[in-house]
């Protein structure tokens, strides 16, 4: 179902589209290609929604931290606003201290997405397209994006992004949705039980940004190797987590980059007993506690989202990885094409 959601200070307008499927229930917005609302059954039957947002356009165009939207052109950090890529160097702008942080301030997230329905066998889904011209944000090339929804008959929900360029660029797309599986404005997700399946994570200095180093996590706050709740190791003496108030770090996952999605995350909340399993083609996951979130935003059931209220899992390349040519390249070129795959899974 397609309805009118509001209308951008521009006078664009901004349509909500609601799918359902085995189970799951999705709200997208054109803007951002924003996941609105996701919702899910408990062990008792009951929904609640366990995703971040708001419930007007107007919030979101004014003051959202990215919730539930598609980044790009590049998720994540680009140290200094700058890279250079064939010898020729880049200048983005910074919006994040000295740094260029999810493509800018008016990346991927701040625009009107084109949006067409599908429906495949016992899948049902959207399409989500846009064009991205050369020099946007001081990106070189015109990047064409698709970016494709899909509720599977078992309720999952996959995400698949495709771009193509005709010119050299760097490209790393992933999706900011925040969890909280207990519902959105419940409290925080220090509780929640995570696993992730990374022997290895990218630390990072005082501007965030990684130094290079792949650190073993053995004998760290940062080791998800085997299920341990959020918050266990908040509380740690630990620069790194010092320098985030809490975790906003790259885990390396050891199963790496690979064609197809493989699994490599469960999140479980005790209480509703929902669960989700995450499967992804990307090599890294940025780990994201919550901790900027402030109180000062309220969500459309009328709480407000302080720190810990949610917990981003966004699937990406490395951060800062043009600067970096150690870690995977995040170059695409003309005839190429850009593929990635991440998909959420729900069990109770």
């Amino acid at each position: 179902m397609k309805e009118l959601f509001g209308t951008l200070a521009d006078g664009t307008k901004v349509h909500r589209w609601s799918l359902e499927n085995g189970g799951t229930r999705l709200g997208v917005l054109s803007y951002g290609a924003v996941v609105q609302s996701l919702e899910l059954p408990d062990r008792d039957g009951r929904y609640a929604n366990v995703s971040l947002g708001f419930g007007t356009i107007e919030e979101y165009e004014a003051s959202s931290p990215y919730f539930g939207a598609v980044i790009g052109r590049y998720g994540n950090r680009i140290a200094d606003g700058r890279f250079t890529l064939d010898g020729e160097e880049h200048r983005l702008p910074v919006n994040d201290g000295g740094n260029n942080l999810h493509g800018g301030p008016d990346g991927f997230d701040k625009h009107v997405w084109a949006v067409e329905e599908f429906t495949t066998g016992s899948d049902v889904g959207l399409v989500l397209r846009r064009t991205s011209p050369d020099g946007e944000m001081g990106y070189p090339g015109t990047l064409t994006t698709k970016v494709t929804y899909t509720l599977t008959g078992n309720g999952d929900w996959r995400i698949d992004y495709e771009a193509t360029t005709d010119r050299a660029t760097v490209v790393n797309l992933t999706n900011h949705v925040y969890w909280n599986l207990a519902g959105e404005g419940a409290g925080q997700v220090h509780d929640h039980e995570l696993t992730v399946a990374a022997s290895r994570f990218t630390p990072v200095d005082a501007r965030l940004v990684p130094t290079g180093e792949l650190a073993e996590v053995t004998g760290t706050a940062f080791d998800f190797r085997t299920p341990k709740t959020v918050g266990e190791d908040l509380g740690r003496s630990d620069p790194q987590l010092l320098h985030t108030r809490g975790f906003d770090h790259n885990l390396v996952l050891d199963k790496g980059l690979t064609e197809r999605p493989e699994h490599f995350a469960t999140l479980r909340e005790p209480v509703s007993g929902r669960t989700l399993s995450i499967a992804t083609t990307e090599p890294g996951v940025q780990f994201y506690s919550g901790n900027f979130l402030d109180g000062d935003l309220v969500g459309p059931g009328g709480h407000a989202y302080g720190p810990g209220s949610a917990l981003c899992l966004e699937t990406q390349h490395f951060p800062d990885s043009p600067n970096r040519p150690e870690f995977p390249s995040t170059v695409l070129r003309p005839g190429g094409t850009y593929r990635s795959t991440t998909v959420h899974s729900f069990n109770l």
